[in-house]
């Protein structure tokens, strides 16, 4: 995972950009978040050459860097940090991450055609004309994200989360979500044409810690 170091400006709890040695590798001795370090542009620079150079990333904490025009196709992160970042106009495909934090991210013109994307998060994101079809997108985080004129089709969304989302012109077709959570999700010209829905959880009722429950209550002592 990426380094828990806190910034060194003070009163700041953020934690501290990766930063890069001599030969350009990621070096643990990173010392400011993004707000606070010296040269932005200079360290921005040196994310995208590292991502650019690099198919295999891991334990890289880019968290607040906006990514824009960069080809992420075939790009493989682990246990990166990637929150409050902004991605435009991101166009690849067969993107793939694990263990990844994209909380309070922005994507906005962004096409992740054929992601594989697990056991990471996107809690409170924005998404605005991103494209994640034909994706498998498997036990992530999606709780608190606004997606507008966005696409999930024809992607495995089994056991993600969407509670408390807010889904607008958003389609999820042709889509596996079985025991996807949609509990208090609010839904404006949203499709999910061809998906199981039946299998998917939408009211608290439905959900299979709610029968657990009842079904040890009506249990006789």
């Amino acid at each position: 995972m990426y380094m828990f170091n806190e910034c060194s400006a003070a009163s700041c709890s953020n934690l501290t950009l990766s930063d890069f040695d001599e030969t350009g590798e990621i070096s643990e001795h990173g010392d400011f978040c993004f707000e606070h370090i010296p040269q932005q542009a200079s360290i921005q620079a040196k994310m995208y050459e590292y991502i650019k150079t690099h198919d295999k990333i891991v334990a890289l904490n880019a968290s607040g860097i906006a990514f824009e025009n960069i080809d992420l196709t075939n790009k493989r992160f682990y246990g990166c940090n990637f929150q409050r970042c902004t991605f435009t106009n991101i166009q690849s495909k067969g993107l793939r991450c694990r263990m990844c934090m994209f909380d309070f991210s922005m994507f906005s013109d962004c096409t992740l055609l054929e992601s594989n994307v697990q056991f990471s998060s996107f809690a409170g994101c924005t998404f605005s004309h991103t494209l994640f079809t034909g994706s498998d997108m498997v036990q992530n985080n999606f709780n608190g994200v606004q997606a507008f004129q966005s696409s999930f089709d024809d992607s495995d969304l089994y056991n993600s989360r969407f509670i408390r989302a807010h889904l607008v012109d958003t389609s999820l077709r042709n889509c596996n979500i079985k025991k996807t959570n949609f509990i208090e999700c609010r839904q404006e010209n949203v499709s999910l044409k061809m998906s199981n829905t039946r299998e998917a959880i939408f009211e608290k009722e439905g959900s299979e810690i709610f029968q657990g429950i009842n079904t040890l209550g009506d249990m006789q002592l």
